[in-house]
């Protein structure tokens, strides 16, 4: 008797394998938001019987709060992402557009806080502006004549601290669009007697334009999404936007989980609204693409007697930016406390700080549980986006533009919203990870997959299909293909990747303080333990330690990615 077709499915290990890959995407990626959303439809807590009602959304409504954080959030999004994409397309242009001098090292300056936790930079502006011993009032009082100090916990501030953290990111994503496009254009202009600022103005700016508002957009979603500056600045100034208002919600006793993933819902569609616009940009700068197989430079303008001036300037410039905070926190990691340079400070310059730090069992337990996550989330994510990669790419599966839209999606969820979503999930779950570090592990490998799926997708195109048929032909599996093929030719991508996920695993906040119980505290949470505690010169030595291992595993992955790539060729 003949079986239905689908019944003769033949479980191959490569069938089981890409069924395996889609369905625990699945599960990361559209468990935890339609748990989400059912929580704010609960009337009860988690592991509680209650019925589903819109009482949470209408309490959100005729709460004061809501728009306030509503028009807290836009402010500081929209204020913090134009300070940042004005400033990082001036720098893009002038590396990129001009012959001003020490452009490497200017290029180099800009992404040095790359590498920086965003609380460190925080609390550097933070003590930057003291209103007795910060450095900046120190000098703009006398120099300004100013009668009050000034102040950074407003809104300001906030924009201020949070635009000048994402130079760097926009910058890498102006300047990579500058350097691409085809210089005919402004070249034609200059001919038929344009001017430099003209040109830029009418030509460069206007082809760049889909491009240069999807670099806004992002920066617009990753400032709403962002919780540390909201936190150690807004929150003691009673600035409250939708992640402290979410992070509030679920620190409150008791816990009002129903308020909190209402807050989240809304939040989410905020952020997804974002994305949207973002990718709708970028597809719409392709339309504008003006790249040819034809080789070409860039256009570079001669700025004649200035380039020594400008360059100059922009080198103070990138040092009050991006410098100077982190040099005010490690100054403040030798000092008992905080104080402004002088012959008093250098004489109290002291390790105890950092010989403290090893006194402590929970900075030692919190090493090791960032250790742990940073490896095994890295290596998880770049495993999985390998699979979803190939099977995208490789694959004439009808399914595959759904994974691909699965993996891209965390990009949209906010780290206190994926973590509130994973929180309610795992309360409601059967699943015994709540409490342990098994939890931070699968909120680390959601929130990286877009990252991860980025780096394998790009590599796994330049891949010819040829290599695997070829192993095939000779009788491997389709594991041993994998294995022995497919994963060694990924290595530029998958280190590049793993190195990504595993410096912002150390990085991670807003997801890791939802999620972290005692006993699985994580670096970042004892940051900002210790900015709650007032604790700055600890704090200081601690992320002096921390950036000291992210560069450290940086490094080293390089180094191993670039070894075992040059012995595969």
């Amino acid at each position: 008797m003949m079986l239905p077709a689908i019944l003769r499915f033949r479980l191959t290990s490569q069938s089981i394998f890409i069924a395996l890959a889609a369905g625990l995407l699945a599960y990361l990626t559209l468990f935890p938001l339609v748990t989400l959303i059912y929580g704010s439809l609960k009337s009860g807590p988690p592991g509680v019987a209650g019925s589903l009602t819109l009482k949470n959304y209408l309490v959100l409504l005729e709460n004061w709060r809501l728009p306030a954080a509503l028009w807290n959030s836009l402010i500081f999004s929209f204020g913090s992402s134009s300070l940042a994409f004005v400033l990082a397309l001036y720098f893009a242009w002038m590396t990129e557009r001009t012959n001003v001098r020490w452009r490497g090292l200017i290029y180099s300056l800009i992404l040095v806080p790359m590498i920086v936790p965003g609380i460190l930079t925080t609390v550097g502006w933070i003590v930057l502006f003291g209103r007795r011993s910060g450095l900046i009032n120190l000098l703009a009082m006398p120099l300004f004549g100013l009668a009050e100090p000034l102040q950074i916990n407003n809104m300001l501030g906030m924009i201020w601290v949070q635009g000048t953290d994402q130079i760097p990111f926009a910058f890498l994503l102006l300047a990579a669009a500058l350097r691409s496009m085809d210089p005919s254009l402004e070249e034609a202009a200059l001919v038929a007697g344009s001017g430099m600022l003209r040109t830029t103005l009418r030509i460069t700016l206007r082809v760049l334009l889909p491009a240069i508002m999807a670099v806004w957009m992002i920066t617009f979603v990753r400032a709403i999404e962002n919780f540390e500056v909201p936190a150690l600045i807004g929150m003691p100034a009673g600035i409250l936007v939708f992640a402290t208002e979410v992070y509030l919600a679920t620190k409150s006793v008791p816990t009002d989980f129903g308020l909190a993933s209402t807050f989240a819902v809304v939040y989410l569609l905020i952020t997804t609204v974002g994305v949207l616009l973002y990718l709708k940009w970028t597809a719409a700068s392709e339309q504008f693409a003006t790249i040819t197989g034809k080789g070409f430079r860039p256009t570079a303008y001669d700025i004649g007697r200035w380039r020594t001036p400008l360059a100059l300037i922009n080198l103070l410039l990138c040092f009050v930016v991006f410098i100077l905070p982190i040099v005010v926190v490690i100054w403040s990691s030798f000092l008992p406390f905080y104080m402004a340079p002088s012959e008093e400070a250098l004489a109290s310059l002291t390790l105890d700080n950092y010989k403290n730090l090893w006194k402590l069992p929970l900075v030692h337990r919190a090493m090791w549980n960032s250790f742990v996550l940073g490896i095994s989330s890295s290596t998880v994510t770049m495993l999985l986006t390998a699979t979803i990669a190939w099977i995208i790419v490789r694959t004439k599966w009808r399914g595959k533009g759904a994974l691909d839209f699965l993996a891209f999606s965390p990009i949209a969820m906010p780290g206190l919203v994926l973590g509130i979503a994973i929180l309610w999930l795992y309360l409601v779950v059967p699943v015994p990870v709540y409490g342990t570090l098994w939890i931070l592990l699968i909120a680390y490998v959601t929130k990286y997959l877009p990252f991860g799926m980025r780096a394998c997708s790009s590599s796994m195109l330049q891949i010819k299909k040829e290599l695997e048929e070829a192993s095939e032909t000779s009788g491997a599996s389709w594991g041993h293909t994998f294995r022995k093929v497919i994963l060694p030719l990924l290595a530029p991508g998958f280190v590049a990747g793993w190195i990504y996920v595993i410096t912002h695993s150390f990085r991670e906040l807003s997801t890791s303080i939802m999620l972290y119980r005692s006993g699985t505290e994580v670096i970042a949470i004892v940051l900002f333990e210790l900015w709650d505690g007032g604790q700055y010169p600890q704090l200081s030595a601690l992320g002096m330690v921390m950036i000291v291992i992210l560069i450290a595993i940086s490094l080293l992955a390089r180094a191993i990615g670039a070894r075992y790539s040059i012995q595969q060729m």
